[in-house]
C-alpha cells in the first residue's frame, strides 16, 4: 500500500512537471514549428510583420521603457512601442520592445513575437503598419548589449527602426537590438508573405 502510494505522488509529480515544461516552452514550440501568418488588413491599426521569420504582433503605442508597472501589462497584448520615441512617418528613431524582467517562464510567453529575431540579417525586410498605412524597412546591423547599454537606444538621432528582446532564449542577461532603415521600396505584400511557400 505504501509502495503504491509513493508511486501515484512519484507519477503526479513526473507528470506536474512535465506540464509546466509545456507551459515555459510551448510559445517557443509555437514560434518555430507553428510561426504566424501576415497580419489581416483589420489588424494593420499598429502593427509588425517579419518576413524571414513569419513573426506578427499588434504594437501598442507610447508604453514608458522604464516603468515596469505599464510595460509589463502592454508586452501580455504585443510589442510595445516606447514612450517619447519616432511613430513610423515621423523623424528620428523608432523603438519597439517585447523583453521582460520577470520569472523565465514569463520570459518565453512575452518574447515570443521577437523569439527568433536573432535569425535577421542585413537586407531582410520588416514591415510595419501605422493606421493602415505601410512602411517598409530593411535590417542594417544587429548587436547583443548588456541591459545597462541604453545608450545603444537613447543616443540615436537618426530616422531608424529598433527592435529590442532579450536574449539568450528565456533569461534577461542581455538585448538583442535589431537596426533597419527604411528600405523606400514598396515590396508587395505577396512577395513579403512567403508562408504559403514554407513547406514547414
Amino acid at each position: 500500500m505504501k509502495n503504491r502510494l509513493v508511486r501515484g505522488i512519484g507519477n503526479g509529480l513526473v507528470l506536474l512537471s512535465f506540464l509546466g515544461f509545456l507551459y515555459i516552452f510551448f510559445p517557443v514550440f509555437h514560434a518555430y514549428f507553428f510561426p504566424t501568418s501576415m497580419p489581416s488588413v483589420y489588424e494593420r491599426e499598429f502593427s509588425i510583420w517579419i518576413p524571414k521569420i513569419r513573426a506578427s504582433g499588434n504594437i501598442i503605442a507610447q508604453v514608458d521603457p522604464w516603468n515596469k508597472n505599464e510595460y509589463i501589462p502592454a508586452l501580455k497584448k504585443g510589442i510595445a512601442h516606447a514612450k517619447g520615441f519616432a511613430l513610423p512617418g515621423e523623424s528620428g528613431p523608432i523603438y519597439l520592445f517585447a523583453h521582460s524582467s520577470s520569472s523565465p517562464w514569463e520570459l518565453t510567453r512575452y518574447n515570443s513575437i521577437f523569439l527568433r529575431l536573432g535569425e535577421l540579417e542585413k537586407g531582410d525586410s520588416i514591415v510595419v503598419w501605422k493606421q493602415s498605412k505601410e512602411y517598409h524597412y530593411a535590417v542594417v546591423d544587429k548587436k547583443e548589449v548588456s541591459p545597462r547599454q541604453v545608450n545603444e537606444v537613447t543616443q540615436r538621432k537618426d530616422d531608424v527602426l529598433i527592435l529590442q528582446t532579450c536574449t539568450p532564449i528565456g533569461t534577461d542577461w542581455k538585448r538583442l537590438l535589431i537596426f533597419a532603415k527604411e528600405s523606400g521600396n514598396d515590396v508587395p505584400l505577396e512577395t513579403v508573405d512567403n508562408s504559403k511557400n514554407d513547406k514547414r
